[in-house]
């Protein structure tokens, strides 16, 4: 079974059904309704409302959620539109032909935000979510790759990727399900991300490209392109081999051009053939939503585009999904018009603030030590403090924190660092300086009860609070 909770598995001695609170029972309607099988009989419109509904509650409230990064919020003009769009399919682009066009220019303007040498003339598209958008980018990376070896009659049975043993789950996958040998560059207290350092060591003529991070899930750190960059350089000068960069924008391409918009690791950095980003995390849209653009039609090999007649027209289209919702691509649309560069910018920026003052006063606090800050992407993470406690760690503190309702994850670092377990926050759009200031009168009671202890507290049955 598929799952990443235990409370989403049939567990034993589960009930079969699902009992009706007299309330909303009507008469003639069952008071049971089964909870694996289908029911044998109809139930009323409301009755199945209050039954979904109830379920829901039981999830964690998503403003206090301080472990995601998808969008938890927008407002009631985005919420009507999403609900009169919910029935368009963004696949069917002949019978959607406006919101096609809309998805289009979406990209456009990103492609213009991330300085592409000709927005006009490159290609992009939207994704459910930026895991699609960074798998179509490694996707073009092996193909174009695969022309050029058998170009010069090489073998094409050996491709590899490099990228950070920080790197985002979304790139095992895909290096699992296209066959791509992942060569993972360690992070360690002296190079916290993925820099440049060492690279020659995992590049070879078999590798179709680097992935760069800009926001490393695990901290929120940016990987620095440009850096890499002039280490690839460095390695054409000495090898003769050309390798091309992703730049994993999930969260970063939606952060940097309005925070930092004089850092060059976009479409400036030669060595970028394209770059992905969330609409659903930065981008402020619900989920799920992504967009990956390429430098240049060449960036994105033809033979990748599938051209299909469907539902009477013909239609081009590079994707792992078929049909999905059109309604995000209208609401991305929504957000690019209602906030323009200007508003991205004081969204953006006031998230960033709050990181800051939240990483800020945690740094005052003796129990904890900073990972980062939070000036990057408004997320930062940090450890326990050295010698500070032998009664509890950061997974009590967490467990501490979800009985007031915040969900702050703690987990170990990756690959070479294991033995470090951080905990993270992710402000997004909604968390406030006031909600920032009565989480940490929370953070600051829940240590101090911590310490109070007199004794150890128990270690077994700890998982870690991290999804990616």
């Amino acid at each position: 079974m598929v799952t990443n909770t235990r409370r989403a598995k049939r567990h034993e001695g589960e009930p079969e059904v699902v009992e009706l609170n007299p309330v909303f029972a009507r008469p003639g309607e069952a008071t049971a309704i089964p909870k694996f099988d289908f029911p044998a009989d109809e139930a009323l419109p409301e009755t199945a409302y209050q039954i979904v509904h109830d379920e829901a509650m039981l999830d964690g409230n998503a403003r206090l959620n301080l472990a995601t990064f998808v969008g938890t919020w927008m407002d009631e003009h985005a919420s009507r539109l999403y609900i009169e769009a919910a029935d368009k399919n963004m696949i069917d682009k002949d019978e959607y032909p406006q919101t096609a066009a809309v998805e289009t220019r979406c990209w456009t303007m990103l492609a213009d935000l991330w300085h592409a040498p000709d927005p006009r003339n490159t290609i992009g598209t939207s994704t459910i979510g930026s895991s699609e958008a960074a798998m179509l980018g490694g996707l073009a990376l092996k193909r174009r790759w695969q022309h050029a070896r058998r170009e010069a009659g090489k073998p094409t049975d050996k491709p590899n990727l490099v990228l950070s043993s920080a790197v985002q789950v979304c790139w095992e996958k895909f290096c699992n399900y296209f066959e791509v040998e992942a060569r993972y560059v360690p992070i360690s207290l002296e190079h916290k991300v993925l820099d440049g350092h060492d690279l020659e060591k995992y590049v070879d003529e078999n590798t179709i490209g680097v992935v760069a991070i800009m926001g490393v899930t695990y901290t929120g750190m940016y990987e620095p392109v440009a850096q890499i960059a002039a280490a690839l350089d460095r390695i054409q000068e000495s090898t003769g081999l050309d390798v091309p960069i992703h730049v994993d924008g999930a969260s970063g391409g939606m952060i940097a051009p309005f925070v930092q918009p004089d850092l060059e690791w976009d479409f400036r950095v030669a060595r970028v053939a394209s770059i992905n980003t969330s609409g659903h995390k930065y981008g402020l849209v619900y989920p799920g939503l992504g967009w990956v653009v390429w430098r240049d039609l060449e960036s994105l090999p033809e033979d990748l585009v599938f051209r299909v007649s469907y539902l009477g027209g013909d239609m081009p289209t590079f994707a792992l999904n078929f049909s999905r919702p059109g309604a995000q691509v209208l609401l991305q649309y929504y957000l690019f018009i209602r906030l323009g560069r200007a508003g991205y910018e004081a969204v953006q920026r006031t998230s960033r603030d709050v990181a800051l003052y939240l990483s800020g006063e945690i740094a005052k606090m003796p129990a904890f030590e900073l990972w980062n800050d939070g000036s990057d992407i408004p997320v930062f993470a940090w450890r326990l403090r050295e010698g500070h406690t032998a009664n509890w760690n950061l997974y009590h503190l967490s467990e501490r924190l979800r009985t007031k309702g915040w969900l702050v994850p703690a987990y170990p670092m990756p690959d070479d660092l294991t033995g470090l377990t951080v905990q993270r926050i992710v402000v997004r759009n909604g968390f406030s300086h006031d909600l920032a200031s009565a989480f940490l009168d929370d953070l600051r009671d829940e240590v101090a009860y911590l310490d109070a202890l007199t004794g150890p507290m128990p270690a077994e049955g700890h998982r870690s609070g991290f999804h990616h």
